[in-house]
């Protein structure tokens, strides 16, 4: 079914003020928002909400309404898009995407990586996650301070994507690492991106519906497990999630927008995990969480 989205251009601060406004609008729906920069030196933004083509005269009067609040003058443009390869199109000649150490690059930016970056190469293609998505680029830069302040053993990467957030722990400290996902097209793709990174031993990819795959009892439990999915999701498996967490491990949460942290976060300390920090990226969030044990 053809997907299409609706956007206004704006500034950069115009932008993140609209993404908050909007997370409130529909933060606890299906519908995904976000923003694209598309002339830096223009101060040039696009804040869009995506929709399935049969949602559209549900979302539009509300995507108008919420515009319309703050800035009632602002044209709504409507952007209809191909059934096939969209994402991969979209993210095509993206800049390089520092966070912390981390730079994530496509292969036409190799030439950008410097002495000391821990380098990531990940090309758009049919898998999410190369970087430039905040919740992407929260988890890189959270991963790093984690890892070195409170060193796993082992670690998960649930709902895995691309692979770059299980790449990103290997690069860091030479753990076994289990990268899982429920789409075998992500696997393959994050077995193909870790290769290309040179991660030839240590982590483990695995199609896993869910958490009775007996791939997360094998490798389990975990110092440190990583999802970077949705909040609906991530609130409703915080029970089965912790129960794979080793005593005083951590859980990196993201996929998050601001407005649904409370609900993640309350979730989580019914599971008896404790908020350590949070990060805040252009509208959404990643949680940092630590086992009382």
């Amino acid at each position: 079914m053809s997907e299409l989205r609706l956007y206004v251009t704006v500034t950069e601060r115009q932008a993140e003020d609209i993404l908050d406004r909007l997370s409130f609008t529909f933060g606890e729906e299906d519908y995904a928002i976000g923003t694209t920069e598309v002339d830096e030196k223009a101060d040039r933004w696009e804040a869009s909400v995506y929709m399935l083509f049969d949602d559209e005269d549900e979302v539009r009067p509300r995507f108008e309404e919420t515009i319309a609040e703050a800035y009632p003058d602002l044209p709504i443009e409507r952007e209809v898009l191909p059934e096939i390869d969209w994402i991969a199109k979209s993210l095509e000649g993206l800049k390089p995407v520092r966070a912390g150490r981390f730079l994530v690059h496509g292969s036409h930016d190799r030439d950008k990586v410097r002495m000391g970056d821990l380098a990531i190469e990940i090309d758009a293609g049919q898998a999410f996650g190369t970087g430039h998505h905040g919740t992407t680029a929260g988890c890189l830069e959270m991963i790093e301070s984690v890892v070195r302040a409170h060193p796993p053993r082992n670690a998960l990467d649930l709902g895995t994507g691309s692979g770059v957030l299980a790449i990103a722990v290997a690069k860091l400290k030479k753990i076994p690492v289990l990268a899982t996902d429920i789409d075998p097209v992500a696997v393959r793709v994050a077995a193909d991106n870790a290769k290309l990174n040179g991660i030839v031993g240590g982590m483990a990819l695995e199609t896993a519906p869910g958490f009775h795959s007996s791939a997360f009892r094998k490798h389990g439990p975990f110092d440190l497990i990583i999802a970077n999915i949705l909040a609906r999701p991530l609130i409703k498996m915080a029970p089965q999630l912790a129960t794979h967490l080793s005593p005083g491990g951590d859980v990196i949460l993201s996929g998050i927008l601001a407005a649904q942290r409370w609900k993640v976060i309350a979730a989580y300390n019914g599971a008896g995990l404790a908020h350590v920090r949070t990060i805040w990226r252009n509208g959404w969030v990643t949680i940092h969480l630590r086992h009382g044990g």
